[in-house]
């Protein structure tokens, strides 16, 4: 059995969600091929190279402006690769991209499609994919015949891979037809606004409704200052216009797996749990005794956010000049 793994990139290097896809193809015991299609990429195949035994490199990428290969040719060149490399199926990261061109690859190929999978099994020689549904009042298994599938994983469900001795690049180009190509970017106007990277995230401190007001959510952003953290936000904190909606978490937003996950003020509805429980530890915040966010952290504090998070912040600060 045999798996391509589609390594997007960022910053010019491989993400961290797209290395640990070769650790779900590793744990389905299945070969895994890293595939890079971006402008420059040859530095990031030989960090690739360094945890895979296969790395492709594809030639001839049609890309947008940014440099990133467009939605409608990395559809036709995964599936055609697939189809040349004899491979079983694809592996992407659940990156919003992803999960774009995830099914539409899955119809060429002709199998399955399993989305955000936080987890699998080897059952009898069948892989068998965990998937939150419901908005993650469940958890629900699929798998496909023969073990053919196209799967986007979320970031943070499997360990990043070991480094063992470096495979050599390869360079490969499909021949991707101009009927395959429906759509033409030719430039792209977006809104200026920052860089934020959720989904790599090691600590992540996140504000809610119950922060009151852009200036009480400051507070939010003054801890993570102090740990060195990535500033999140539940739907109702980023609507009322304290922070940009880059730093969403949940559902409509990134769904993140940080070793650390800070939720100050958030109740804890299903749509924005569903974007952090597998976080590796959860301390929240609510003056709510009842708030559902308690349900699943670790560590709850009972009590008024805006006294708490000031004594945190003072404590931290103690901690980094000792």
């Amino acid at each position: 059995m045999k798996y391509l793994v589609y390594v997007e990139l960022k910053n010019g290097k491989p993400s961290g969600a797209a290395l640990e896809l070769l650790s779900a193809a590793k744990k389905a015991g299945a070969d895994a091929a890293a595939v890079l299609a971006e402008s420059g990429c040859e530095d990031a195949a030989a960090e690739t190279a360094k945890f895979a035994s296969e790395v492709i490199i594809l030639d001839d990428v049609i890309t947008d402006p940014n440099g990133r290969p467009t939605e409608d040719f990395l559809t036709a060149a995964l599936a055609k690769l697939a189809a040349d490399e004899g491979a079983d199926g694809v592996l992407l990261s659940a990156a919003p991209f992803n999960r774009n061109i995830a099914p539409r690859i899955a119809s060429r190929m002709g199998v399955g499609c399993v989305t955000d999978v936080i987890g699998l099994t080897v059952e009898g020689g069948t892989v068998v994919f965990t998937r939150p549904s419901y908005g993650g009042t469940v958890l629900e298994k699929q798998s496909a015949a023969d073990n053919k599938v196209v799967a986007t994983i979320r970031s943070g469900s499997f360990d990043a891979p070991e480094e063992g001795a470096a495979c050599e690049p390869v360079h490969k180009s499909v021949a991707v037809d101009d009927a395959d190509l429906k759509a033409k970017i030719t430039e792209f106007i977006a809104e200026a606004g920052e860089v934020v990277n959720l989904e790599d995230a090691d600590v992540i401190v996140a504000g809610g409704r119950g922060m009151g007001s852009e200036e009480g959510f400051k507070l939010v952003e003054d801890l993570a200052n102090e740990l060195g953290a990535v500033v999140g936000a539940s739907r109702p904190a980023i609507e009322s216009g304290w922070v940009g909606r880059t730093h969403q978490v949940g559902q409509s937003g990134k769904i993140v797996a940080p070793k650390l996950y800070i939720a100050c003020g958030i109740s804890g509805a299903m749509q924005h749990v569903s974007g952090m429980m597998d976080s590796g530890y959860i301390v929240a915040i609510n003056k709510d005794e009842d708030a559902p966010i308690f349900q699943i952290a670790d560590v709850g504090i009972v009590g008024d956010v805006h006294k708490i998070l000031p004594l945190m912040i003072d404590a931290v600060k103690a901690h980094k000049a000792q």
